[in-house]
């Protein structure tokens, strides 16, 4: 069973997934830092000194000067600042990702493989092919009567009983 683990383990995509997920975790909070110290303050300045994460609603029918004061007494809250800062920071990260995974793309179309030959037997049967074609063509011109052509080669003799 270890060695099954093991084996696992060390294949690649699993590796590259743990690496996906580690850089992705440090990204949120670059992400989150830039959301919460860069963005947002001016957003709220612009709107007259607003600061998102302090918009809530008490359910508890408490009023409260911010929402660090609602949650130390222990009300109930619905924090919409706060969803509104995540919905800001998915669409930092989705847009993000979206390049990302963009320029990717674009790099596998640039590094397509050119397209291989085809094996040797296709090629000899597409040589037998046009040599078939060829001489079938020569027929026909020799039966319309035209002898103009040097390649023409006399029909095969009739082998009927």
């Amino acid at each position: 069973m270890f060695e099954e683990f093991k084996k696992f383990i060390s294949r690649g995509n699993v590796v590259e997934l743990a690496v996906g997920i580690i850089i992705g975790a440090a990204f949120t909070g670059i992400v989150n830092s830039l959301v919460k110290d860069i963005l947002m303050p001016p957003i709220g300045w612009v709107m007259g000194g607003i600061d998102f994460s302090n918009y809530f609603f008490s359910l508890s029918g408490g009023q409260y000067d911010s929402l660090q004061a609602a949650e130390k007494a222990g009300a109930a809250t619905i924090n919409y600042g706060r969803f509104i800062n995540a919905c800001i920071n998915f669409l930092i990260v989705s847009g993000a990702l979206f390049m990302i995974v963009r320029q990717v793309n674009r790099l596998h179309i640039l590094h397509k493989e050119t397209p291989k030959a085809p094996p040797r037997q296709e090629q000899l049967l597409e040589e037998i092919r046009d040599a078939l074609r060829a001489q079938a063509n020569d027929r026909a011109n020799d039966r319309a009567g035209n002898q103009s052509n040097p390649r023409s080669v006399p029909p095969p003799p009739d082998r009927s009983p």
